[in-house]
């Protein structure tokens, strides 16, 4: 760009870069006195090409603009890295969930058996929040590619660059125009940070999930023995480390998030050192998500679901017994709600469960909440107890049917397709970007060679 723009000659140009090629990989800081990594640069480029080329080297630059511009290289580059760990984490858990379309399991709130659904739905609903962090990841990707290059230590410079030669040299999609916001700005660390921590949050209700459902009180799944150790003392145990690890470190992501955000709020405009504390957070951070997600994504195959313990899935089927009488027999929903709540009490009393509900015993019961009993038929009652036959009434929209699982499964692997495709056409732009720029360097050490 300097020589394009007239700023410094063809031949010193080629020199330049033929030093900086030289002692490209080869940078140890631990055997200079230099005060950091950019004069180090300069003092070797110097010392191969001469001060009198060596010493333009930092013509319209600063460590401020530079820095930014690194931080951001890299980080476009390792947020490509996740995206591509975060699809094939989608595209594992879809795979899993397609095996499981009619395996029913308790669905909970409050920790409690609540309705009936099946293992593919629960995993279903991992696939739609990961899903919602990809995209939020993708949008956040865009601000974070664009050049602070040309800004200076705050004001620009008085030479006539073009920033956005530069920008595209690099294969950043725009420039940060003011030349301040260019280098004293890191609201895109904070983003990212945000985005990471919201991540790190369904990372650890899935690990949650995933601990509590292959406990013996819950019994719902068993973990693969290479995620899992037994205990030093007592050999029936079977402990959840693995996931217990990947739990833990997602406080790190959290604190990480929260002392960036502290350092930031009281900093005044322009350069600060106290900027450079905060990309080694960002970098644990980004460690800790894609490490947890590996693990996930090689935890998750080997998941076997149990024989579901009958007393999970007993009374989970009361709601559609009150549905029932709403459709059928025009029950009032909150009449409905009483009737099957007054048998549920009666059942438990007598130790018996949902799917022991007679006809007759259903009309006894109502005849204590509504002014005229309700007659039921068998099959209408059986049909409002059975989980399976539950589970395929549910075929709504975003239902737990495996009909609309099947549809909902489909769905989002077109949607992982159509991530896949930016992902690559974003890593084919940067890989086109570095090859115009080395042909560029090509051509003028060919010429001054010539």
């Amino acid at each position: 760009m300097m020589a394009e723009c007239g700023i410094v000659d063809r031949k010193k140009t080629a020199k330049l870069l033929e030093a900086l090629g030289k002692i490209d990989g080869k940078i140890d800081l631990s055997k200079t006195d230099c005060e950091d990594v950019h004069m180090y640069v300069e003092e070797m480029v110097t010392g191969l090409a001469g001060s009198e080329i060596g010493g333009d080297l930092h013509i319209a630059k600063s460590r401020n603009d530079q820095v930014a511009t690194a931080i951001r290289m890299r980080l476009r580059q390792y947020l490509l890295e996740l995206l591509s760990t975060f699809t094939s984490f989608q595209e594992t858990l879809l795979d899993v969930a397609s095996n499981h379309v009619n395996t029913i399991v308790p669905g909970y709130t409050h920790t409690q058996p609540a309705q009936p659904i099946t293992f593919a739905h629960h995993l279903l609903s991992y696939s739609g929040a990961f899903g919602r962090d990809i995209e939020r990841l993708m949008d956040t990707y865009g601000r974070v590619n664009l050049s602070p290059m040309g800004a200076g230590a705050l004001a620009a410079t008085s030479f006539p660059i073009s920033r956005e030669r530069v920008a595209e040299l690099l294969g950043f999609s725009g420039v940060i125009e003011n030349s301040i916001d260019a280098v004293g700005s890191r609201d895109f660390l904070l983003e990212v940070q945000s985005c990471l921590t919201l991540a790190a949050l369904n990372v650890s209700r899935l690990a949650e999930d995933l601990i509590l459902w292959s406990s013996v009180a819950f019994g719902i799944i068993e973990l693969p023995d290479e995620f899992a150790s037994t205990s030093s003392m007592m050999p029936q145990k079977k402990n959840p480390e693995v996931l217990e690890i990947v739990r833990a470190r997602i406080g790190d992501v959290i604190g990480n998030f929260v002392a960036t955000a502290t350092t930031m709020k009281s900093l005044p405009s322009g350069y600060n050192l106290d900027l450079q504390e905060l990309t080694p957070k960002l970098w644990e951070t980004i460690e800790c998500i894609s490490s947890s997600l590996f693990m996930l994504t090689a935890l998750l195959p080997l998941l076997k679901v149990t024989s579901i313990k009958s007393d999970l899935l007993d009374f989970s089927t009361s709601t559609e017994l009150a549905n029932m009488l709403v459709r059928k027999h025009k029950i009032p929903f909150r009449s409905a709600h009483r009737i099957v709540g007054t048998l549920v009490q009666k059942l438990v009393e007598q130790k018996r469960s949902l799917s022991d509900t007679t006809p007759e015993l259903l009309e006894s019961v109502s005849k204590l909440v509504v002014e005229h009993p309700v007659k039921v038929t068998e099959e209408e009652v059986q049909s409002s107890v059975s989980p399976l036959q539950v589970v395929k009434a549910h075929n709504v929209r975003g239902g737990p049917s495996p009909e609309e699982v099947a549809r909902a499964l489909a769905a989002r692997r077109q949607i992982v397709a159509s991530w896949k495709k930016k992902l690559s056409e974003e890593s084919d732009r940067l890989q086109k970007s570095r090859v115009m720029l080395q042909s560029l360097e090509e051509q003028y050490l060919s010429s001054n060679h010539g």
